[in-house]
């Protein structure tokens, strides 16, 4: 028992280290001295896939390349979350990380709510949006939340990075080429997604303050 204890606690860090070494070991200087930077952000906030992957294809990496490169740090984020959760809610920071989630959860935000009502399809939709905040390690919180299995709720993660990432990458490769071929058409289009984010960001905290008044009203 605590042997398969701490192979669950060590094999997804090693899987991860591994696969990092594999890419230096693969790819040219060049691409890999591109590639790492952007993996390293990954881990910080607030830079997501929506931030990270359109740098990478700027800077001239394959569209496959850095989105299965996101991807993976997502799988082997997931793969520790699904297989430590109870180690995970006993440390300092990410115990209260996933306390927070598992409130808003359990409240039924407006958030997560529908990802409860749709399960494993719910939390691979939910892992390919590209915006903040809705990773592999949120996903592998929501999938444990609303009852899936680890191995199940792994596999959903994995399922919506690896098609969020690509969708994005593909997408942000097309953009460049639009740039590329027609300068005014693709600031036309990228000036249209800064405006729909930013519509987005406004619904988004128009809710979220809808939600609190309904939660103060509640209270009294």
């Amino acid at each position: 028992m605590i042997n398969k204890t701490i192979f669950k606690l060590i094999f997804p860090v090693v899987l991860g280290v591994g696969g990092v070494i594999a890419l230096y070991l693969y790819l040219d200087e060049n691409t890999w001295m591109k590639l790492w930077p952007l993996m390293t952000a990954y881990f910080f906030p607030p830079l997501g896939k929506e931030s990270v992957i359109p740098a990478g294809i700027a800077m001239g990496l394959h569209p496959a390349l850095i989105a299965l490169s996101i991807a993976f740090i997502d799988m082997v984020a997931s793969l520790f979350v699904v297989w430590n959760y109870d180690f995970i809610k006993r440390l300092p920071f990410l115990g209260k990380y996933v306390e927070r989630i598992e409130s808003l959860g359990k409240r039924g935000s407006r958030r997560y709510r529908w990802v409860r009502a749709l399960g494993f399809i719910g939390i691979v939709l939910f892992v390919m949006i590209p915006f903040q905040g809705s990773g592999g390690v949120v996903g592998s919180i929501l999938g444990r939340l609303i009852g899936l299995r680890a191995f199940t709720t792994w596999l959903a993660v994995s399922s919506g990075a690896i098609l969020g990432c690509m969708l994005l990458a593909y997408f942000a490769n097309f953009i460049k080429m639009i740039i590329v071929k027609n300068l005014m058409l693709g600031i036309f289009v990228v000036v249209l997604m800064v405006l729909i984010f930013l519509l987005y960001k406004v619904a988004k905290e128009t809710f979220k303050g809808g939600d609190l008044l309904q939660n103060k009203a509640r209270e009294k």
